[in-house]
């Protein structure tokens, strides 16, 4: 969630800013103003209550200590007024807390000042475009006739077995997958995260803590009967490990990755969006996450796109950056930026990675604090992306590679596949 105080400074201007994200939260706005406020004279009844009470029973103590019994009992009814009054308000409070808790949740992030206004993907910008674009001829195959030609992936034995977007890979298939997975945790450990190998499925404070609840709840897994969540992406149970915790300004950034299977619906998702490799409900992916200061968060940012790069360079895969708009901009996050790579066989970009940074919308709703130099408990801005996902990487490396022989494996994987070419 957003610091309540910053409605509170300037709330026109808390405004003006969601209109970049095209949310209309003039009206959500007034609704916290009006029960903030509600909430605030509560705090402030209860406060002046709860003192009346103490300073009485001090005095009805000094009264029976001074031999007075008479006179204490006499406000002895006054005192059990006070409690039962105290009762009430503490009672009104909690109800006014957790409605205007349930309003602030209705509030997206505040966009980062350097959003573009946009309503779609078609209005993101790009601010980076890098690699040479694969020359294919009119025979080129796109990866799900590939993947079927050296049966490296069965995407009809993924449906019998459980539905459409659960794919099985075989042989080779399985060995790049984990190669890609190899290749990708030994770089992350060389830029000095450090791995973890956390839970598949998580709680609702978990869900909620990162902002997949109640944003995405029709996008995620369920197991109702426990009441736990399937990840949509290790984001989630990696970040939460420091739900409820103060850090140490020293130990910043914490700096955290692993691979995972990931879950997601993806409800309303159809056509050729979803053809082979492009939207799976299950797929691997490795991330990487980072717990740092707020006065550092935007240059590690900057960083971790940078890493992200990187990687794609390796791999000899054309890519370009894009800084999200706001209409395209996740319910979490103040600023995005996707990595796209190029798809031979089927002429498009693929989203690979997406690299944000949530300033403080996530430890705000996990209570993740590092204690300053001065002595202050401080939220932590939170920061994750993709390094990388799968399936996409898979989809463009067997298509930008195909040729005569089969499907090039590039150069920096050969040590993991133990194999060059697919064929």
């Amino acid at each position: 969630m957003i610091d309540i105080q910053q409605i509170r400074d300037n709330s026109q201007e808390v405004i003006r800013r969601y209109q970049v994200r095209n949310f209309e939260a003039a009206v959500l706005v007034e609704d916290i103003q009006k029960k903030d406020a509600l909430r605030r004279q509560t705090q402030k009844q209860l406060d002046d209550t709860l003192a009346a009470g103490n300073a009485l029973a001090r005095k009805i103590g000094e009264l029976f200590k001074s031999g007075k019994a008479h006179e204490a009992e006499h406000l002895k009814d006054e005192s059990v007024r006070l409690k039962k009054q105290a009762k009430d308000l503490q009672e009104q409070l909690d109800a006014l807390s957790l409605a205007l808790n349930g309003l602030m949740t209705q509030l997206p992030m505040l966009p980062h000042t350097s959003v573009p206004a946009g309503r779609s993907e078609k209005d993101n910008e790009i601010v980076r475009e890098e690699g040479d674009m694969p020359q294919m001829g009119p025979d080129a195959l796109p990866h799900w006739d590939l993947a079927k030609k050296y049966d490296i992936i069965d995407f009809e034995a993924g449906t019998k077995v459980t539905g459409a977007g659960f794919p099985v890979y075989k042989g080779k298939g399985v060995r790049l997958q984990r190669a890609l997975i190899a290749f990708f945790l030994d770089e992350a450990a060389k830029e000095g995260y450090t791995e973890y190998q956390p839970p598949l499925l998580v709680n609702e404070d978990s869900a909620f803590g990162t902002g997949q609840l109640p944003d995405k709840d029709g996008q995620m897994y369920q197991v109702p009967s426990d009441k736990l969540y399937l990840i949509p992406t290790s984001e989630v149970p990696l970040t939460n490990i420091f739900r409820d915790t103060i850090q140490r300004e020293e130990d910043l950034p914490l700096k955290c990755t692993a691979h995972s299977v990931c879950f997601r619906r993806e409800a309303g998702s159809y056509g050729k969006e979803v053809r082979g490799l492009n939207r799976l409900h299950q797929f691997d992916k490795v991330e990487i996450v980072q717990v740092t200061h707020p006065e550092k968060s935007y240059a590690i940012l900057d960083e971790m796109v940078d890493y992200v790069a990187s990687l794609l360079r390796k791999l000899e895969l054309p890519f370009r950056v894009s800084r999200l708009c706001g209409g395209d901009l996740g319910f979490a996050s103040a600023l995005t930026y996707d990595i796209e790579v190029f798809s031979a066989a089927q002429k498009r970009w693929l989203e690979v990675s997406s690299i944000s940074n949530f300033e403080t919308y996530q430890s705000q709703r996990m209570k993740l604090r590092f204690r300053s130099k001065d002595g202050k408990n401080l939220l932590a801005h939170t920061l994750n992306g993709s390094a990388l996902a799968l399936p996409r990487i898979m989809a463009a490396l067997l298509e930008n590679n195909q040729g005569p022989e089969g499907v090039r494996v590039p150069r920096v994987l050969h040590a993991y596949t133990r194999f060059e070419v697919i064929g």
